[in-house]
């Protein structure tokens, strides 16, 4: 498996399940990662950083003939759209399970495929061509891609792509499209074999999206005329038949009214596929390996049923910017009948060097209306116990009315982000986290014969501080105004205007999850004295510094929200602004210094 993570887990469980043994390739930074636990044997890659590893074809085909593997499966990212590396695995007698290289060659790069299927990018941007979208020719995931709106920010966009997309694919090469507004992102899931069969499994919508990369996916796609249907199909299978290809790809397009606009083809196993796989009841990876082993497709596919949704749970914070998060994955859990396809377990450690991307889940019903509404359902009763993740974000998405009216389009987040990021922490967590932490604290409990001041405990929650008090009374433990019916380590069921709420509680150190919510417990007596002056840029997250603005030095004036310097983090590029209008006192960071969480890098003196 030429690859991490879920996609690796995804495609050792297929094997298993064929009686193919596996083998893991792994990153120093992985060594202890699940897809290396749970294969059968494990190749380490020297390093940590993705160009180091997961991006060197030569050291993973090595390392599968070291471990006596006989085929080589790339997944998603890294190379598995890289006709060098399908052809160097070719050449060391391996079964490469994807299209021919051939085929990789002539759709991977996204120009080439355009002006295979008859479009030209813009050579020379005008004003009249505004909003353009600036694209990294290789791989995918939305990186190396920036929207510009201003002749003024092209130089930016294209010196900023350019650096995330050699950094994600080894390859910096980027073009520029014009960029369609609002149109909603439409796929279509092709399989063939090499006896000249091409089957279109449906489309997928994957509108929802944040910085171009899927949030939310789900087949089919609602609401699409029979006619654009047959017509995105009929440019689909053209297109596989056009570069002889074999295996599973997709042909993505975005859909404005009822006209579609090719955007790419991925020449391998989508991220989203399992809403087809549960729409068809097949198993695509298991379709993958009969191709490669030349087999031939039924003439006609399955048929579909039903209704599948699917949203991704990211380690990030989308209140601000996306930011990714890492720590330790310490429960992660969702209720029976959802499909978790994950790369960790409990107690993991989620690093900075791959994408944050967590887990991915599935729900299946008769109807869209169901499906979405299980979904939606489950992730609010999930544990996710860990670093802040977008499971809220998508709660709220999966229920707003534009989603579930399915008019939602690719500009759903820049429109309702800020109501979907709301903070809207459940007001009885924080008391409901003490009593728990009471109880587990001390089996007899606290009572006093003779009424003494109450027990106070200080959380935060939502950026927000909270100061619950409680008493121990002969009866057990009271709050006022809150009836407490039952409280120990775990759980918590408090009466509140004469309606029972029950509060599951989970506690690691000094992180506490009630519920959905996540709490930490802050000191009785906190340090006032404040560790950074005001107007610091701090790092929100470990990284490496990729560049600093131009003309930021000690003594220059800047604008709140001016982005001073740029952190490579998960394999994108995060802005840090300057958070007042005023002076630039300080700047400590340094192109290509390492930073830790928090870590001082420049300092505003607001004027």
């Amino acid at each position: 498996m030429a690859n991490r993570g879920e996609i690796a887990c995804r495609v050792f469980r297929t094997c298993r399940a064929w009686g193919i043994r596996t083998v893991a390739v792994h990153s120093d930074a992985d060594e202890n990662a699940l897809h290396a636990r749970v294969a059968d044997t494990a190749v380490r890659l020297p390093g940590a950083a993705p160009s180091d590893t997961y991006l060197r074809g030569d050291r993973i085909v090595h390392a599968a003939l070291a471990a006596g593997a006989d085929a080589v499966h790339p997944g998603y990212g890294f190379l598995s759209e890289n006709a060098g590396f399908a052809r160097a695995v070719i050449d060391a007698g391996l079964t490469w399970i994807g299209p021919p290289p051939e085929a990789i060659e002539a759709m991977a790069s996204k120009t080439r495929a355009k002006e295979l299927m008859g479009i030209e990018p813009l050579r020379e941007v005008t004003e009249a061509d505004l909003p353009v979208l600036v694209k990294a020719a290789a791989g995918g995931g939305g990186r190396g891609m920036r929207v510009v709106r201003r002749l003024a920010d092209l130089p930016a966009a294209l010196e900023g792509a350019r650096a995330e997309a050699h950094s994600a694919f080894g390859d910096g090469e980027v073009f520029i499209e014009p960029y369609v507004e609002d149109g909603r992102h439409v796929e279509v899931q092709i399989l063939a074999d090499a006896h000249g069969t091409v089957w279109a499994l449906g489309t997928r919508d994957c509108s929802l999206q944040r910085r171009h990369q899927k949030v939310v996916e789900e087949a089919p796609a609602p609401g699409l005329k029979p006619e654009l249907t047959n017509s995105l199909y009929e440019m689909a299978v053209r297109a596989a038949r056009a570069v002889g290809y074999t295996g599973a790809g997709t042909v993505e397009f975005l859909v404005a009214g009822d006209t579609p606009h090719f955007l790419e083809m991925n020449t391998r196993l989508q991220v989203e596929h399992p809403v087809t796989e549960a729409v068809y009841g097949i198993d695509l990876v298991a379709l993958q390996l009969r191709v490669a082993e030349g087999h031939a497709l039924d003439t006609d596919p399955p048929r579909a049923r039903g209704h599948a949704v699917e949203a991704r749970l990211y380690a990030e914070d989308p209140a601000r910017d996306w930011a990714p998060q890492t720590g330790t994955l310490h429960h992660l859990a969702v209720p029976d009948g959802i499909r978790l396809d994950t790369g960790y377990a409990d107690g993991d450690n989620i690093g900075v060097h791959y994408d944050p991307m967590l887990a991915k889940a599935v729900a299946h019903a008769p109807t869209r209306a169901e499906a979405v509404r299980r979904l939606a359902g489950a992730l609010e009763r999930a544990a996710v116990h860990g670093p802040p993740t977008n499971r809220d974000l998508l709660v709220r998405s999966l229920r707003h009315k534009e989603f579930t009216t399915a008019r939602m389009d690719t500009g759903f987040y820049d429109r309702h982000l800020t109501e979907l990021t709301a903070p809207a922490p459940d007001p009885y967590a924080p008391l409901a986290a003490a009593l728990a932490d009471t109880h587990a604290r001390s089996r007899f409990g606290g009572f006093r014969n003779v009424p003494s001041q109450p027990q106070t405990k200080r959380y935060e929650t939502a950026g927000e501080e909270h100061e619950v008090r409680y008493r121990h009374t002969r009866t057990g433990l009271a709050a006022d105004g809150v009836r407490v019916v039952r409280a120990d380590a775990r759980l918590v069921v408090l009466e509140v205007d004469g309606v029972q709420r029950k509060f599951e509680v989970a506690r690691y150190g000094d992180e506490i999850f009630v519920g959905a919510t996540a709490l930490k417990a802050l000191p009785r007596f906190p340090d006032p004295t404040p560790q950074h002056p005001p107007g610091s840029l701090l790092a929100p997250m470990p990284g490496t510094v990729v560049r600093i603005a131009e003309g930021a030095a000690v003594g220059a004036a800047v604008r709140a929200g001016e982005p001073l310097v740029w952190l490579e983090a998960m394999k994108m590029e995060h802005r840090v602004s300057a958070p007042v209008t005023g002076t630039l006192s300080a700047l400590d960071a340094v192109p290509g210094q390492q930073v830790t969480v928090g870590q001082l890098l420049a300092v505003v003196e607001e004027t």
